[in-house]
């Protein structure tokens, strides 16, 4: 008898300890346990090693509350009737670890597959119905806009579930093949025409430059060439002027000498003569050497030093 009441209490024992220890589990970090009670709700239980009543209460699940992502590839159709296909990543989490929202994110759907799905197509909606408004060539040059336009229009739908977006990135945007090719054609044809109107202004640019340097060439040859004329002028005038002086001095000596005046321009004529053979580019120099020639040139030359200065 008293083995078998040993046995029992033994067991007994183990039965409460059993009991006892079952009641105990873990949270572990990032997650926040949901705690029921025959069914309905309880409360929650933050991470680390926690205690329910056995039997009685249950963890009804785990939530975690760590970012998440998933990946989209789904197709649009814009305004002209042209398919485009997106690839892009969603992140999003729990708005945070409050009693009420875990709730919601607790019992808003049956399993985590329902909220992905209601979710993903969610997000491929929101796209569709603004990619609707837009002619295929706007796209490319809207993946901010169509962020922007889905997050404006999901945040509200989210927060009802306990869920908050974090970010939406489109990754990749593209077209049926045939589109694209009449999409490189135009941007090929673009290309061509940007260098052929960059070329045109460009030797436009050159010729005006060429203009503008031959035109201050010739603005500053014109500008030398009078210049040089002027002080070829001046050089004539002092020129005749040395000579007329030296003339006068020399006719003044020789009048005081009693001598002819007429050696002087006996002299000048022999001068010329003289440069005639060492300037001329001719080689023959035709001249009267008789008594009546010299005196012809001796007469002429009178005629040409007694002649007026205004005649």
């Amino acid at each position: 008898m008293e083995v078998l009441k040993f046995i029992l209490s033994f067991w007994w024992l183990f039965i409460i300890g059993f009991i006892f220890f079952s009641g105990l589990f873990t949270i572990n970090q990032g997650y926040v346990g949901v705690i029921t009670m025959f069914g309905k709700y309880q409360r929650i239980a933050l991470p680390g090693l926690r205690f329910k009543i056995p039997l009685i209460e249950q963890v009804f699940s785990r939530v975690s509350i760590q970012n998440r992502s998933v990946e989209l590839e789904f197709q649009a159709v814009t305004s002209d009737q042209a398919n485009v296909y997106f690839k892009s990543m969603l992140l999003f989490s729990v708005q945070n670890a409050e009693e009420e929202t875990i709730k919601k994110v607790a019992f808003k759907f049956i399993a985590e597959k329902d909220l992905m799905q209601a979710l993903v197509r969610t997000i491929e909606g929101n796209i569709r119905s603004f990619v609707a408004t837009k002619k295929q060539a706007e796209i490319l040059a809207l993946r901010r806009e169509i962020v922007e336009y889905v997050k404006a229009e999901i945040d509200q739908t989210l927060e009802t579930w306990g869920y908050h977006l974090q970010d939406l990135q489109i990754n990749d945007i593209t077209f049926d093949k045939v589109i694209l090719d009449s999409m490189s054609k135009v941007v090929a044809s673009n290309n061509l025409k940007a260098a052929a109107e960059n070329e045109g202004q460009a030797l436009l640019i050159t010729k005006t430059k060429a203009a503008e340097a031959d035109g201050n060439a010739i603005k500053i040859s014109a500008e030398a060439e009078k210049e040089a004329a002027r002080l070829r002028g001046q050089g004539v005038a002092l020129f005749r002027q040395e000579v007329a002086h030296g003339m006068s001095e020399a006719a003044l000596q020789m009048k005081q000498a009693n001598l002819d005046t007429n050696v002087i321009l006996f002299s000048m004529w022999t001068e010329a003569i003289k440069n005639f053979a060492e300037y001329g580019k001719g080689n023959v120099i035709f001249l009267d050497g008789s008594s009546e020639g010299m005196q012809n040139t001796m007469k002429q030359i009178q005629a040409l030093m007694l002649k007026p200065a205004g005649e």
